[in-house]
C-alpha cells in the first residue's frame, strides 16, 4: 500500500463518516425544532365568549343542560376535553381542559378554580386565568352559547 492508497481511503471513511453525522445532526435538530409537540397546547388568545348571544352554534351539540353547571363552579367534559363553567347565574364559559403547563387534563372545578392534578396549577373559573403554577398560561377560551336551556359549543 502506498501513501496516496492509504490517504485516499482515509479521505473517503472521513466523507462518509461526517457525512452520516450531519444527517444524523439535521435528523435531531428536526425533531427538536417541531414546534407541533402534542404534548404542549396551542395558545388561543381569543376570549372565551359568554352564552346568549346564538352565535354560529346553532349547529352545535349540546354538551349539558344548564341547570347541570353549578352556580360558581363548572363541569369537566372529558371527551370533549372542554370544562364549561358559571361563575355567576347564567353567566357560561367554557375553555380547553387540558393544563397550560404540560398538557395534562384537567381533573376537577372547585372553590372556584379549575385544576390539573399533575403539579397542583389551579386556574380561575370566570376568565381562565393561572391562580397557582406552575402554569404560566390562561387556558385558551372556546365559544359557548346557551339556547333555551342547553349549553353549545360553537
Amino acid at each position: 500500500m502506498t501513501g496516496t492508497e492509504g490517504t485516499g481511503r482515509n479521505t473517503s471513511r472521513r466523507a462518509v463518516v461526517a457525512a452520516a453525522g450531519a444527517t444524523c445532526l439535521a435528523a435531531m435538530l428536526a425533531a427538536c425544532g417541531d414546534s407541533g409537540d402534542a404534548s404542549q397546547p396551542k395558545e388561543d388568545s381569543s376570549a372565551p365568549d359568554s352564552g346568549g348571544d346564538g352565535g354560529d352554534a346553532a349547529g352545535g351539540a349540546a354538551l349539558a343542560a344548564a341547570a347541570d353547571i353549578p352556580v360558581g363552579g363548572g363541569k369537566i367534559f372529558k371527551d370533549q376535553k372542554v370544562v364549561v363553567t358559571q361563575p355567576t347565574e347564567g353567566e357560561f364559559r367554557a375553555y380547553a381542559a387540558i393544563c397550560t403547563h404540560q398538557g395534562s387534563p384537567l381533573n376537577e372545578v372547585s372553590g372556584g378554580t379549575i385544576n390539573c392534578p399533575l403539579h397542583g396549577s389551579k386556574f380561575a373559573i370566570a376568565d381562565g386565568s393561572v391562580k397557582k403554577g406552575p402554569a404560566t398560561q390562561p387556558l385558551p377560551g372556546k365559544k359557548v352559547t346557551v339556547d333555551g336551556d342547553s349549553i353549545k359549543l360553537g
